[in-house]
């Protein structure tokens, strides 16, 4: 697991004045990735670090030979169009890159006048899916979402017996993910309408959201070597935020017996920063199980994943209709919630995946699956919050919603803060749903 080192020190501030405003995501203490260029450009996409309200260009840092070792070489490696090359390199070298950025952006740096050169506005800057992903596998991992939709299908059995032994996931589809900002449009599929004895086809009418984060894969392991708890995080490049959009009414007539299929595989979103492990250690919380549950098998056990292998990371779901956006409204909050709810963990996550051989590589994705908290309020996503859809949420703005509607914006917000650490955010993850293609009748 990262220690806290001088790179969390809530007291360093930058030469960059945005960087120290308060309430902003990418202060000095985060200096999270992704990949960018210039908007409206035909630009090379490149690595880049956040800092501030800029975005430090890794592929100007190379070029100007402000960093040396290796911490030079991982800059130049990430300057690459994507970043998996240096996911590749594992956390000592991502580790070494951002100790020197952290020296390198300090008040008072020698480096400062040849940085300020390498910066990019992000108000100027257009984002790409951080890394060529490879194979995308969704967990399953908020035991009060699974045991919310499993009331709704099953009041006497609600959770499945398996749930609190195994985290359970399912492979979902790369080619679909795309960085915040994606349209799609809504999908279309099989339904079995209530009281049918025949399916329809048409665009879906229970288009829902999952607020999840995803889990970006670091180094990879060999084919058939699995990866031990107490090596996980080794293995892990970052978090990002993630949108795992669901066509609910298709799901209930598909997922018999096989899973998830078309209702997951139109669309999915994430952030385009991806925050180090290393940036969240100031936030990492213990690993609990409430009483009377089992405790994790032992190839899922570790000393340190009891002590800190969760993260508290706030969440919020805000949700913005063509109303809204027409009267300059900013999106409504319909959720509030926190990572450190999840009844599984990171480093689980990964180790489980590989128990059995599978070989991860960099730049693969892992979703946590929908992130509820322990109350209703808190719930991730449009089935638990209007319980399948019998109750409406009421917005601020008069306008009710029990599933997303044509043009409706989701806005995916996370940030971790606590007193002593300094506040480090995620940024933000949009998706919006356009009308469905016209079907030929």
């Amino acid at each position: 697991m990262s220690p806290l080192n001088e790179t969390h020190d809530p007291a360093l501030t930058s030469w960059l004045a945005s960087a120290n405003m308060p309430g902003t995501d990418f202060p000095i203490q985060n200096l999270p990735f992704a990949v960018f260029r210039r908007k409206g450009s035909s630009e090379a996409f490149r690595g880049g670090v956040a800092i501030g309200d800029q975005i430090l260009d890794l592929a100007a840092v190379a070029k100007s030979g402000v960093l040396t070792g290796q911490a030079a070489a991982a800059a130049q490696v990430g300057a690459q169009d994507k970043l998996n090359a240096l996911m590749a390199l594992g956390i000592n070298a991502c580790s070494a890159l951002r100790l020197a950025l952290s020296r390198a952006l300090r008040e008072g740096s020698a480096e400062q006048a040849a940085l300020q050169t390498c910066l990019v506005p992000q108000a100027e800057a257009e984002y790409d899916v951080p890394a060529r992903i490879g194979d995308y596998t969704d967990f399953y991992t908020s035991v009060y979402h699974a045991t919310n939709i499993g009331k709704q299908f099953r009041p006497d059995n609600p959770l499945l017996p398996n749930y609190k032994w195994v985290p359970i996931g399912y492979h979902g589809r790369a080619s679909s993910i795309g960085v915040s900002g994606q349209q799609f449009r809504r999908p279309v599929g099989q339904t079995m309408p209530p009281g049918a004895t025949e399916p329809s086809f048409g665009p879906c009418k229970r288009l829902d959201i999952e607020l999840e984060l995803g889990i970006f894969v670091g180094s990879g392991n060999a084919l058939g070597e699995a990866v031990d708890m107490n090596e996980a995080e080794d293995h892990v490049f970052g978090i990002c935020l993630l949108n795992d959009w669901s066509a609910r009414d298709i799901q209930g007539w598909e997922y018999q017996p096989l899973g998830p299929f078309l209702a997951k595989n139109f669309a999915s979103t994430i952030s385009p920063w991806v925050v180090t492990l290393e940036a969240l250690a100031p936030y990492r919380v213990a690993f609990t199980r409430a009483e009377g549950d089992p405790q994790p098998m032992a190839y899922l056990d570790s000393d340190a994943n009891r002590s800190g292998g969760a993260f508290d990371i706030h969440l919020q779901v805000g949700l913005q209709t063509p109303q809204m956006r027409a009267a300059g409204q900013a999106d409504a909050s319909i959720c509030r919630t926190s990572y450190r709810h999840a009844y599984w963990t990171v480093a689980q996550m990964l180790t489980h995946h590989t128990v059995n051989g599978c070989n991860l590589q960099p730049g693969d994705l892992l979703g946590s699956g929908t992130l509820s908290g322990p109350t209703l309020d808190q719930a991730g996503a449009l089935i638990e919050l209007t319980t399948g859809g019998k109750n409406p949420i009421a917005l601020h703005n008069g306008e009710q919603r029990t599933w997303l509607e044509d043009g409706d914006s989701v806005v995916l917000r996370g940030w971790c803060e606590r007193e002593g650490a300094a506040r480090i955010g995620f940024g933000e993850c949009v998706g919006t749903v356009l009308p469905a293609r016209t079907i030929k009748g």
